[in-house]
């Protein structure tokens, strides 16, 4: 793998995939259809996902890809693959709230090791570099010209003062309690896989999800984090969120900074 190639590869591909959604976004009414499992899907998901996969294909045609929104992708058996959620967040899309972002991954042997997560509505860009290590990219987010990149890093934590931050649509009770365990000086709410790039950056310490998500949710997430020095670990045990899981159905799981004292469920 030519990891200067996949990062340009995949830094294009989010930031022109943002520009197809936010035509559709800014737009006065957009088309929105409800998929199998009962949620939504757009437009703007669909117009995504067929530029990235169509770009991944000829880039790199000998790794298995992985998309949420084919699913004939998901009944793959495979360790190491590219995995896209084309528009993470479209609940937030609908609702017109902004927290929505594109994912973009790379997964060898089932842990991400690079990726993408675009906020074209936020302006805001976060990806690995070609050793791994993380940054966010500000300016204009021209496809072939990278803007000024800033090195990120969680920051060490104070246990008695932990900024957290939660799922805007899908917080319950559940996590609250979980939440609660911990002595939290301040949190925030955000959308998709913005949480795990505000863990990344040192803007929150904490990231727990007590909830259903899939690896398209999260692989990109975590390689940012995982480049700034974060970790993802499942939720019951504390051991590495890994991927490739049949169905690419995650566990609950918890996105933190090293320093955080873990509590138990």
């Amino acid at each position: 793998m030519n990891y200067s190639e996949l990062t340009r590869v995949m830094r294009r591909l989010a930031i022109e995939a943002g520009e197809k959604i936010m035509e559709i976004y800014n737009a006065a009414d957009f088309e929105i259809k409800t998929k199998g499992d009962l949620s939504p899907v757009t437009e703007a998901d669909e117009a995504a996902d067929a530029l990235i996969s169509a770009g991944l294909r000829e880039a790199f045609p000998d790794i298995a890809l992985v998309t949420e929104e084919q699913s004939e992708s998901h009944a793959q058996d495979v360790s190491t693959f590219l995995i896209v959620d084309p528009l993470d967040g479209t609940k937030e899309f609908i609702n017109r709230r902004g927290d929505f972002t594109v994912n973009i991954a790379l997964v060898v042997d089932g842990m991400p090791t690079r990726g993408v997560v675009y906020a074209p509505a936020k302006e805001r860009m976060f990806y690995t570099d070609s050793v791994g290590r993380s940054l966010e990219e500000s300016g204009s987010f021209h496809p072939d010209e990278v803007g000024e990149t800033t090195y990120i890093e969680v920051r060490e934590p104070d246990n008695s003062a932990l900024m957290v931050v939660a799922s805007k649509s899908h917080r319950d009770e559940a996590t609250d309690d979980y939440i609660g365990q911990y002595q939290v000086r301040d949190m925030t709410s955000a959308g998709s896989s913005l949480k795990f790039c505000l863990v990344a950056t040192g803007e929150a310490d904490l990231y727990p999800r007590l909830g259903r998500t899939m690896e398209w949710d999260t692989a990109a997430g975590h390689a940012v984090l995982c480049g700034a020095g974060g970790r993802v670990v499942r939720f019951d045990d504390h051991t590495p969120l890994s991927y490739g899981k049949p169905g690419f159905a995650n566990p609950f799981f918890i996105a933190h900074a090293p320093g955080v004292t873990l509590k138990t469920g």
